[in-house]
């Protein structure tokens, strides 16, 4: 098995000895047996956090690269006019907390996302007209992210313990609003 150990960022085609054509599911996890598309066994055994961008090169402990492909699965991608419109559709879609891509072609701007039901008819409810095909999603990084650019560390995880000093059964209707501070 070849065990891939560090993220290189894009590299050429020319640059890696093999590929890895993945789904976004799958290319945001950093533990993974996975085959290359040559067939060769492969471990991923990489730092958690950045999704596996399409075009990203893994170094394996021996030195090969393999060079990361975003698979064509199914997706949504909403359109509606540029400017105001489509802004507030990526502001209120990203507001769901969901990976999105963002793009622009020859009919105009888009927001691609995975099929949900949800967030299609909050599109729909914002104007935008919604095409079900398939495509590679390889949504954006995100500003602490962004390939080649400040890699921004928080020292922190994302899981959180409450203490409230109280018990009390969860089988009621309403939320407890927590605050976190970052």
């Amino acid at each position: 098995m070849l065990k891939l150990i560090e993220r290189l960022g894009p590299v050429e085609e020319s640059a890696a000895t093999d590929t890895l054509t993945l789904p976004f599911e799958l290319r945001i996890r950093g533990r993974l047996k996975a085959e290359s598309d040559s067939g060769q066994a492969l471990g991923l055994f990489l730092d958690r956090g950045p999704v596996l961008r399409s075009g990203e090169g893994l170094k394996a402990e021996s030195g090969e690269v393999v060079r990361v492909c975003a698979a064509i699965e199914p997706v949504v991608t909403a359109r509606i006019s540029a400017g105001l419109p489509l802004a507030r559709l990526a502001y209120h879609l990203g507001n769901r907390h969901v990976q999105l891509a963002l793009g622009e072609d020859e009919k105009g701007g888009w927001v691609r996302f995975p099929p949900d039901h949800v967030l299609e008819e909050l599109a729909v409810l914002l104007g935008a007209t919604l095409e079900h095909h398939n495509d590679t999603f390889d949504p954006e990084p995100g500003a602490y992210n962004q390939v080649g650019g400040h890699v921004h560390s928080h020292g922190h995880s994302h899981s959180h313990a409450h203490d409230h000093d109280h018990d009390h059964d969860h089988d009621h209707d309403h939320s407890h609003e927590h605050s976190h501070a970052h």
